[in-house]
């Protein structure tokens, strides 16, 4: 499979600097920092920055909020669509790489995936449209992941590719210097092409679908 590192300039929207990739559906939004002697004001998420990149508001179901100490791999993640679940994500603690993964079967861009740097620097954000793999690692301990998700959490419609699938060849090598530490879950999920034999993916017409229906709603 192919990584896609490619990303273009989207734009500005108030004080967020945009970029939307070849992956459809995945968006970055660097904001402004304002420094001054009491520490720091920045805001992750503008719904106006958001919309504009989007095309539709962020619906919010629940939002998520882990720790993970330095190795730690969490992912890769996705939902059933319809509905789906999106995110936005950004780190307020710490520093990790953040990687979007395209398992939509019958996307262009199927297999391949983007990583991108989420920190407490900058407070880059990234949303994650619904039916896309979603997964990260931690580069330092007591690492923060702030999650706004556009739906709530469903056991029943929640499922994992395995991070560590040599066809993907995820980046994880070049930023740990030891074994990566995943949950009993995520160590045993299928492959990218098992969990397309098992039908487990989702399907790209489907979520075209999807994201029709919400720009349609807006």
């Amino acid at each position: 499979m192919l990584n896609d590192k490619s990303g273009k300039s989207g734009g500005y929207a108030a004080d967020v600097e945009i970029r939307s990739f070849d992956i459809f559906g995945v968006h970055e939004f660097t904001p402004k920092s304002f420094p001054d002697h009491r520490g720091l004001f920045a805001a992750p998420f503008q719904e106006a920055a958001f919309v504009e990149a989007v095309g539709h508001p962020l619906r919010l179901g629940q939002t998520n909020h882990s720790v993970s100490a330095r190795g730690v791999i969490r992912g890769v993640h996705f939902a059933d669509v319809p509905p789906g679940q999106a995110k936005y994500v950004y780190c307020p603690r710490g520093s990790m790489v953040d990687v979007v993964v395209d398992v939509r079967v019958g996307s262009p861009t199927f297999g391949r995936w983007v990583a991108v740097r989420l920190d407490s620097a900058e407070y880059r954000a990234l949303y994650v449209a619904e039916g896309l793999g979603h997964s990260f690692v931690a580069l330092e301990d007591d690492t923060v992941m702030s999650y706004l998700c556009s739906t709530p959490f469903t056991p029943s419609a929640e499922h994992g590719i395995s991070p560590l699938d040599p066809e993907l060849g995820l980046p994880w090598a070049e930023h740990l210097d030891g074994e990566p530490v995943l949950s009993d879950k995520d160590r045993a999920a299928p492959t990218l092409a098992a969990a397309a034999d098992a039908g487990l993916l989702p399907d790209y017409d489907a979520c075209l679908r999807r994201y029709a229906e919400l720009r349609a709603a807006a």
